[in-house]
Parts: C-alpha cells; structure tokens; sequence
C-alpha cells in the first residue's frame, strides 16, 4: 500500500518479521536467528504513509471499529488480520513442555538447544541404554518442517559433529520420523513424498507411518501402530504435527463477527474481507479461503504473501470506486528439502528431486527474504555448509541443559 493514499499502522508484538520457512535451519544451527530476522522499522523506514506500533493486541471490538492492547487502543477505518498460527497439540496442550514447537525464534532457539544438550548429555554418559536414549531423537509430524528438520538432523549426526566427541558415535543416533497418515508429505505429489522418503532413508531416518502418539511422558513417547502401542525411549521430542489459528480468530468470532472453522480459521469471502464486515480483512494463516468447487487455501507463506498484495489493490480500487476480480491463487508448486544437496519440488507439475531440485529450493527461499543485507548472510551460509558441513551457530543458549 505504499503507493496508496491511506496512512498505514502496523501493530506486532514483535519488532521484527520473521522468515519462518527457514526456521528449522535456526533450530538445527544451520544459521543464526538475526539471519531471517529484519526489523520492521527497518524494512518499512522509506514507506512515508507508514508507521510502526510495538504492542500485543488482546482483542478487536468490531462495533466500535478498534483494536485494543495493553495500556490503550487504536481507531481505524480498514482492518487487515493476519496474525497467523501457532502450535497445535490437539488438546495435549501439556506436551508443549515435553516437545516444542516450530513457529517462532524462541522456539528455534529452543529447540536448537534440546538438540545440541542432547549430544553434550550422551557424551557424560557410561551407561549404553542411557547414551541410547539421549541419542534418539523422535519427531512428530511428516509434514515439510518434519521431514526437513528429520533431514537436517541426519546432516548433524552423519557430518557437522563427525570428530567433535571422544566417548560417543554421532553417527550412531536413531532419528525416528512419526506421521499417522500412511505417508509422509501429504501434500504432494505421491511420487515426491516416496522419493523424500527414500532420501530419508538413506540418511539413516526412520519413517514410521501409521504411527499415531497417544502419550508423552519424560523419557519416553507412547505411540499406537494400528491397534499395536509401544514405547519408545527417547530424550528429545520435536512437535512438527500441526497448527492452531491465532486467538485473534475467537476474538472476531465472540461478537458474531466471524465464523470460524473446526481450526479456528476465519470464514473469509473471495477478497478475503468477512460477511457483512466489508471493512474487516482476514489473510494468512489465520484465514479459511475456499475458492468455488475447490479445498480450503493452505497456510503456507506462498498464499499469504499473494492475498497481501490482493488485498492492498482491493483497498486501492475500492478508494478509486472500482470493483476488484475475486481473487485467484496461482499455485507455483511446493519444496521440501531434506538434506545436504537434496530435496523435492513439484513446479506447476514439474517434478524435481534430489540436487535440480535443492538448487530451486535455494533460489526461491533466498530470494523472498526480505532484506538484501541478509540475502547476503544467508548465502554466504549455505556456501560454507555445502563446502565444509559445518554449522557455524551451534550454540546452547537459554537455561542449563537438563541430564
């Protein structure tokens, strides 16, 4: 909008936006958190008929057309929501603690130190069944973030930590990759996720589909296999199995505003605005778009970034007294990567796998961070894992890892 005659707020709790498809490399040490961070002050600093509030908004009261945070609120005339998901434990909110997530840079950094406490814990260790467990690593979720966290994992085990220990084999981690569907990438193309699962294999992960978790405890993950159960010892769990639309959906739907789905996403019409509340935009993660006679859009940031421009030539025709086309999703295909050199792409119905495809992962993802400074870092980044399968933030930040 910034060619529009409107003045423009952005409320975040936040003061910076995040690149969240690159998250895992985050929490696997591939690259720093300041790597896909860009402040927002600094990316929209050349944007005159916008500014920048720092403030976590609690709820949106429709009737009186403002959003309301701690210590005040804000009027406006156009609202535009798109404040995303986050993890989704399916009514296990108490396994949070027991496997976290992946949505924002707490959760990198979190994760990444689950991950690195883990190998140092092992290392301590006399007893084999107890080096065992500390070097099994199970992930829930064959999705694109488990199967490239699961790849990523591979990666540490089978290289960046090679020679790094005296008392133990990386190389000797068990990485188990959990889905209950009877595949992984779901999404895909079946010759795709059969590929990415034997690339998996190679990398010495094991996916076990149809393998549904009805338990998380310390020390161990209870899971069902059809009607078996078992237990699986295991030190580190990583949640990778699904998303919950952010509060800020009930919010609107409290007043009668919004409908939502059974995942808490906003009802939304062809131009993403609410029935009856042309005023009211909803897009992202947060938003429930079905095309006609189609499925409901995915939350994935390809959807997102096209429904933001969208909605900003809805609002610039709608000050011009012009109508807009509903809107269309052009769908430019999915990536996953899965380890060093290799990956899997559907292009508009152009399959790709293994180095083509990692290749194409590299360009596009490189090319949507939003800063060039940090284009620059990130590439510089990959090169230097590529050459020297190295990861260079390696580090155990937060509290003590546990043992």
């Amino acid at each position: 909008m910034r060619r529009l005659a409107v003045q423009v707020t952005l409320v975040d709790r936040r003061n910076f936006h995040l690149f969240q498809p690159l998250l895992y490399q985050v929490a696997t040490g591939w690259l720093s958190p300041a790597n896909i961070a860009s402040t927002l002050r600094a990316v929209l600093r050349h944007q005159k008929n916008a500014k920048v509030l720092l403030a976590e908004v609690t709820d949106i009261d429709t009737a009186n057309h403002k959003v309301i945070f701690a210590g005040g609120a804000l009027y406006y005339d156009t609202l535009l929501v798109g404040t995303g998901s986050s993890h989704h434990y399916f009514g296990h909110e108490d396994w949070q603690k027991l496997a976290p997530g992946l949505k924002t840079l707490e959760d990198a950094i979190e994760m990444r130190r689950r991950v690195f406490s883990a190998f140092e814990s092992a290392e301590r260790e006399i007893d084999q069944a107890t080096i065992r467990d500390w070097l099994t690593f199970v992930i829930v979720g064959g999705g694109p973030t488990g199967v490239e966290l699961a790849g990523a994992l591979a990666d540490i085990a089978n290289q960046t930590l090679t020679h790094d220990f005296r008392s133990i084999d990386p190389s000797a981690t068990r990485i188990l990759l959990l889905e209950a569907s009877d595949r992984i990438l779901s999404t895909y193309p079946e010759d795709l996720a059969s590929k990415a699962q034997s690339f998996l294999k190679n990398l010495g992960v094991s996916v076990q589909t149809r393998t549904a978790v009805t338990e998380l405890r310390p020390g161990e993950v209870a899971v069902k296999r059809g009607e078996t159960p078992e237990v699986i010892p295991c030190q580190t769990v990583l949640w990778a199995a699904g998303v919950r639309a952010s509060h800020l959906g009930a919010a609107l739907a409290r007043g009668g505003v919004a409908t939502l789905d059974r995942g808490g996403r906003v009802i939304v019409q062809d131009d993403f605005s609410i029935a009856n509340h042309p005023e009211i935009f909803v897009i992202g993660d947060l938003a429930c778009n079905t095309p006609p006679g189609g499925k409901p859009l995915p939350g994935i940031a390809p959807v997102a970034q096209q429904a933001g421009r969208y909605v900003a030539q809805v609002i610039g025709n709608r000050l011009d007294g012009k109508t807009t086309r509903p809107f269309k999703y052009r769908d430019r295909g999915s990536m996953a990567i899965i380890g060093r050199a290799i990956a899997v792409a559907d292009l508009g119905g152009i399959h790709l796998s293994g180095f083509t495809a990692w290749l194409a992962w590299l360009f596009v993802h490189l090319m949507q961070i939003v800063e060039f400074e940090n284009r620059i870092l990130v590439l510089v980044q990959w090169g230097w894992f590529y050459f020297r399968r190295s990861r260079a933030a390696r580090l155990i930040t937060g509290d003590k890892f546990e043992s």
